[in-house]
């Protein structure tokens, strides 16, 4: 391995296919999509060259570029739920090493769905095997629990009674007298490239283990784990700040209004006319923003009484009937003298993709299309139409509006 300057690539396997949790490569927590957050760690990482997403889904895909990472399209062959992490870092790594004309000197495989990886987890796997001489190293949890295992008879079948696998079931000892053990926490592991390629998998030769926080120890197999990670992310993110904007990287917000402002739904009485609910929060959030002095307008396609009604009654400028939604949003900024980069734009459709290309913080609320949320900045935990505003309010003004 070279003395000086690894090349250390950041392999992050993300199919698009999951049946415990639909779509869950892309779900947000802290307002961010899983591999974004992910990509967002290994990019703050010290030694970590460059990030490869690994996925065959093109809303994962957007989200990863949004992010900064560099896209690699996963074979169908390799893109089953039996196929192996290893597989897909293998195949990334060769992608990589074609398109760049580089040697890659240490693989990481990081995994998204550890909502609460760090980038000094990263950084400590990298540095074992890129500094240390080890020849694979893996993130781990100090574990202070007695594992047990149900017994089994001669046939396979369940026996009654349980035996202990860590300990002797007829001693406890005191924890302090017992040798430490620690969990595999399945967040970020690192290979020696070359030795990878020959093994075939990820744990050969010399294996350091590479200490992390307990508490942020999560992995998302589930609804229930996304859940605990959603309650715990205001916690952790708060310790990191940056995943969501601010006041001070904002001068703008511009809002989309079917599905962003309202649940998407049309209702039409017998005279034809059309009625749409709001939310009365999302009316407090964009208070608060007026009196924070930001820039306002209210971007929609649909021409329509309703939205410019709905303007009226927030005191928001309005520009509907929009066919291209980009160059308005485009015209608006320059009249204005806004920077694009300074504006946050709220969207839910595709249609609102041009406007996300422009944009320094493009935003989906959590009813979005899935290519949507896969090409946003950030991510609101609450539906359109349901107080999402208002918590994106609540993102930029650092407090909760009541």
């Amino acid at each position: 391995m070279p003395a000086s300057s690894p090349c250390v690539l950041a392999v992050i396997p993300a199919r698009g296919g999951s049946k415990g949790v639909p779509a869950k490569n892309l779900a947000a927590v802290g307002g961010v999509p899983l591999v974004a957050r992910a990509v967002m760690e290994c990019r703050a990482s010290r030694l970590v060259t460059d990030v490869v997403v690994s996925t065959d889904d093109a809303g994962i895909a957007a989200a990863a570029r949004g992010a900064g990472a560099v896209v690699v399209q996963r074979p169908t062959d390799i893109a089953g739920d039996t196929a192996t992490s290893e597989a897909a870092v293998i195949h990334a790594m060769d992608a990589y090493e074609a398109s760049h004309g580089a040697s890659v000197d240490v693989v990481l495989l990081v995994q998204c769905t550890s909502p609460f990886i760090i980038s000094e987890d990263i950084d400590g796997v990298a540095a074992a095997v890129a500094e240390k001489g080890a020849d694979t190293a893996l993130t781990v949890a100090p574990f202070h629990g007695f594992v047990w295992r149900e017994g089994e008879d001669r046939q396979g079948d369940a026996a009654d009674g349980g035996d202990g696998v860590n300990h002797d079931k007829s001693y406890r000892p005191r924890r302090q007298d017992r040798p430490q053990d620690f969990l595999e926490t399945g967040a970020a592991y690192a290979m020696d490239a070359r030795g990878f390629r020959e093994a075939g998998h990820r744990f050969f030769g010399r294996t350091d283990l590479v200490r992390t926080d307990p508490a942020r120890v999560l992995e998302i197999d589930d609804p229930h784990d996304l859940a605990r990670a959603r309650a715990l992310a205001p916690l952790f993110d708060a310790e990191r700040p940056g995943a969501l904007p601010t006041r001070e990287d904002i001068d703008a917000v511009v809002l989309d209004f079917d599905g962003t402002q309202t649940d998407d739904r049309v209702l039409i009485d017998s005279d034809g006319r059309e009625l749409v609910a709001v939310h009365r929060g999302d009316g407090l959030g964009i208070a608060a923003l007026r009196r924070a002095e930001l820039a306002l307008l209210i971007l929609s396609t649909e021409k329509n009484p309703v939205v410019a009604a709905r303007a009226r009654k927030l005191q928001v400028p309005v520009l509907h009937g929009i066919d291209r939604k980009d160059l308005a949003l485009k015209q608006w900024c320059e009249e204005q003298g806004i920077a694009p980069e300074r504006v946050l734009y709220v969207g839910n459709d595709v249609n609102d993709l041009a406007c996300f290309g422009l944009v320094g913080w493009p935003v989906a609320v959590a009813t979005a299309h899935e290519i949507v949320r896969g090409a946003a900045r950030a991510v609101t935990s609450t539906p359109g139409g349901d107080g999402a505003i208002r918590e994106i309010a609540s993102w930029l003004l650092g407090k909760e509006l009541s």
